[in-house]
């Protein structure tokens, strides 16, 4: 029990934190740079593959000379063949948070994992312990079962699983086969409250100019050595059909290497694969938002811009509606003249 529950006090309102969102390529990353050329921003990435070490170019990570003009938390935390949650996202941005505000710096939320974002804004749910012997067999279980398969699996069990890379359909499979329910209804009815009220600014293109701009992200990415990139990961010890070779790009060039997938096909097989993606992104943060604005509470908001724009201009525009936004409002009601 907190202090304030003791003495019968409201809790203190969690901070406003400005979340950029969006589908992969439309331009979070270049909009968050021109955000931090005109204010002291630190930036959270919400990107669940971009925690990885050595995944540089195929998750467009922000680059070094990025990296250290902007501050930026939530990249390169572990090796790509160990796992990493989003419950483990909310604990370590909950103490990033403290940490940037305390230095004095706005904290931006950039990101297009959307479960991440969720447990910063709605919280992390109460799972029942789990027995650690089932657990076991069941995670040899699912490390041997093709990602097909799992997913499969996963919609049989969660009727609302919505879809994800391996790691979250095993998640999916386990938390329902050892509690009896689905991890959709652990996330709805057993849920904390979250670290921070969000501010959404999501950056959306017409689907034809985010298509292209996926096109040229994938060209760029292969110029840049991708390939080569899973080479050198795949030479070091990282497991092929580990948790951070199992994302979009990485995937398809483990199964190159691999000869499952031809050579010349590999660009066709990144850039379907992307545009995919960025597809469920969309649909999953149209979902989201949505819900949230139709809560009721009147507190979220939830502003869609397009991304057509240059970084430079878009960034002004947020720079000018968040201070309007976050404006010391007077006590005083207004008279009317």
């Amino acid at each position: 029990m907190s202090w304030s529950d003791a003495l019968g006090e409201p809790e203190a309102r969690p901070p406003l934190v400005p979340v950029l969102v969006g589908p992969t390529a439309v331009g979070k990353t270049a909009v968050a740079a021109a955000w931090a050329a005109r204010e002291p921003v630190t930036i959270i990435s919400a990107d669940a593959r971009q925690v990885y070490r050595g995944l540089d170019i195929g998750t467009a990570k922000p680059d070094r000379e990025l990296r250290a003009r902007v501050p930026t938390m939530g990249v390169d935390l572990i090796p790509p063949g160990e796992a990493y949650s989003a419950g483990r996202f909310a604990q370590e941005a909950a103490a990033w948070l403290e940490e940037i505000r305390a230095a004095g710096r706005q904290p931006v939320v950039v990101g297009g994992t959307g479960l991440y974002i969720r447990a910063l804004t709605d919280g992390l749910f109460h799972q029942p312990p789990l027995d650690v012997a089932r657990r076991a067999r069941l995670r040899a279980w699912t490390d041997a079962v093709a990602a097909p398969q799992l997913a499969h699996w996963a919609a049989r069990l969660d009727r609302r699983y919505a879809g994800g890379g391996r790691q979250r359909a095993a998640r999916a499979v386990e938390v329902a086969l050892l509690t009896g329910r689905g991890l959709t209804w652990w996330q709805e009815h057993a849920r904390a409250s979250g670290v921070m009220r969000p501010w959404y600014i999501h950056l959306t293109l017409p689907r034809a100019a985010l298509q292209r701009r996926i096109a040229a992200r994938v060209d760029a990415m292969l110029a840049a050595g991708l390939v080569d990139e899973v080479r050198g990961l795949l030479a070091a010890g990282a497991p092929p059909s580990g948790p951070g070779l199992d994302g979009v790009g990485y995937r398809e060039v483990v199964a190159m290497l691999d000869r499952r997938l031809p050579e010349h096909g590999l660009r066709e097989a990144i850039f379907i694969a992307t545009r995919r993606y960025a597809k469920r992104q969309e649909t999953w943060f149209r979902h989201q938002l949505s819900r949230e604005q139709g809560a009721g509470s009147g507190s979220v908001e939830v502003w869609t811009l397009d991304a057509s724009a240059e970084p430079g201009v878009l960034a002004d525009q947020i720079v000018a509606r968040w201070k309007e936004c976050t404006a010391p409002r007077s006590p005083l009601p207004s008279v009317r003249r």
